[in-house]
């Protein structure tokens, strides 16, 4: 039974960290595609007038038809608009470790733009071209200003 007061639902705009990865599982003969995406935030320290940019990384899969839209049409740097739901899973790595990870199960892909031409000027900061694998152990970390907007609730 759905719970009427319960909603997964993740949009993000952000653009490609690489080229997506896909593979066909062959018991279901479905195709799967997974990559990362960046999202970016203007950060602003009041106390050094400092201004920066945080980038948020995403880790995307994609089941079926999109799947192989994503894997044609996609590639590093193309800016899209991605709507879909967090699906957590677990599993047990070699060492007999349980690890798990949290992914956006995308339902919807909108490509925005071609991504940047050579020569072409910049309009916007370019994300992190960081490998997909690198995430932040912590978020903290990520950030370029301290203590941003700590001091400041408007509620």
């Amino acid at each position: 039974m759905r719970d009427i007061n319960s909603l997964n639902r993740v949009i993000l705009l952000g653009r490609l960290g690489q080229k997506p990865e896909m593979r066909v599982l062959p018991q279901r003969d479905r195709s799967i595609v997974r990559f990362s995406l960046a999202t970016n935030e203007r950060t602003f320290n009041p106390s050094t007038n400092e201004s920066g940019d945080r980038t948020e990384w995403h880790k995307i899969v994609v089941w079926g038809k999109l799947a192989e839209f994503c894997d044609k049409y996609l590639d590093k740097g193309k800016q899209v608009i991605i709507e879909g739901k967090l699906r957590t899973r677990s599993w047990q790595d070699r060492e007999g470790n349980k690890r798990s990870t949290t992914e956006v199960e995308a339902q919807s892909i909108v490509l925005l733009s071609g991504g940047r031409r050579e020569g072409a000027a910049e309009a916007e900061p370019y994300p992190d071209t960081r490998p997909a694998t690198d995430f932040p152990a912590d978020a903290e970390a990520a950030s370029p200003v301290e203590n941003e907007g700590d001091d400041e609730v408007p509620f």
